[in-house]
């Protein structure tokens, strides 16, 4: 690469040094031609150094000297260290790569989509299935298509029962599964039957398995059924829709993440090399199904 396509790239700072931020985040920015992994800070600066130095990027003191060094943040913590870094980061004027919940509360998503809007930098959620060309394809048919009914989404996985996420503390909690896997699924039958204007039921068993039944704007009605507790091998991720033009599937998407967190890439430079400060799944979005996920938290706490 010569000087000049160096200084092109966009330089991304990582925040994180945990198992999504080592396999996903830090490979798929260091990899792209349109980003560079420049910096890199992490509550314990031992798995930073080791991120970054497998990547050729510097070990930043704390956050505010990260900031000063990028264009860009992309996160791997915990939803409520992300809001208020993001923030932080958004006054900087800094894009945002951010995980899934954007935040552990409406007001803290709120908030962060205020100083996103109010910066005018760009944003991006890592809801890492809706970047598969499959799954693109597959929801542009049946956004092409009239008169579905209702639908349907399983994702369910033992990834809670793995040591690998022995240590992250908010999946562990009584609602860890609703927050880590709900936006995803949530987000798919969004995008599917049309926004989800409202939580019906929600029931949660005592092994952690939820069940919510979801309203949609147009009448259709959807069911999710999520867990991360349940040892199942090969995991469970499939959608489906129903209504007058009949029935249509979708399967688990072939598309490996580190291939989405590209596209995701993609969409993120071309957004900021475009001027562009809006995309379908950017911070309001978060909002969105924030709103859900916490409709959906609460009505399970009052049917105790």
């Amino acid at each position: 690469m010569d000087e000049r396509e160096h200084s092109e790239q966009l330089r991304v700072g990582l925040i994180g040094a945990g198992q999504w931020a080592k396999v996903i985040h830090a490979p798929g920015i260091a990899a792209h031609p349109g980003t560079r992994l420049t910096s890199v800070w992490a509550r314990r600066p031992e798995a930073a150094a080791e991120i970054a130095q497998q990547h050729g990027a510097e070990v930043a003191a704390d956050p505010e000297a990260l900031f000063d060094s990028v264009d860009a943040v992309a996160f791997a913590v915990p939803p409520n260290i992300q809001a208020d870094l993001a923030r932080t980061a958004a006054q900087r004027g800094k894009h945002l790569i951010l995980e899934k919940p954007i935040a552990l509360s409406v007001e803290a998503a709120e908030q962060l989509a205020e100083t996103v809007s109010d910066n005018k930098v760009a944003s991006l959620m890592l809801l890492t299935r809706r970047f598969a060309p499959e799954v693109r394809d597959w929801l542009a048919e049946v956004n092409q298509t009239e008169g579905w009914q209702g639908g349907s989404v399983r994702w369910l996985s033992g990834s809670l029962l793995d040591a690998k996420f022995a240590d992250s503390r908010w999946r562990h909690t009584e609602t860890g599964d609703l927050f880590d896997v709900g936006p995803h699924a949530i987000d798919l039958l969004d995008a599917a039957l049309g926004p989800v204007t409202g939580v019906h039921a929600v029931h949660r068993t005592e092994e952690a398995v939820w069940q919510l039944i979801l309203e949609h704007e147009g009448g259709a009605t959807s069911t999710a059924t999520l867990s991360m507790r349940t040892p199942i091998r090969p995991s469970i991720n499939d959608l489906s829709v129903f209504g007058k033009a009949g029935h249509r599937e979708f399967r688990g998407a072939s598309t490996e993440p580190p291939a989405c967190y590209t596209a995701l890439l993609d969409d993120f430079v071309a957004m900021i090399g475009e001027g562009r400060h809006q995309h379908p799944l950017d911070v309001r979005r978060g909002v969105h199904l924030q709103r859900i996920l916490e409709s959906a938290r609460d009505l399970a706490a009052a049917g105790r």
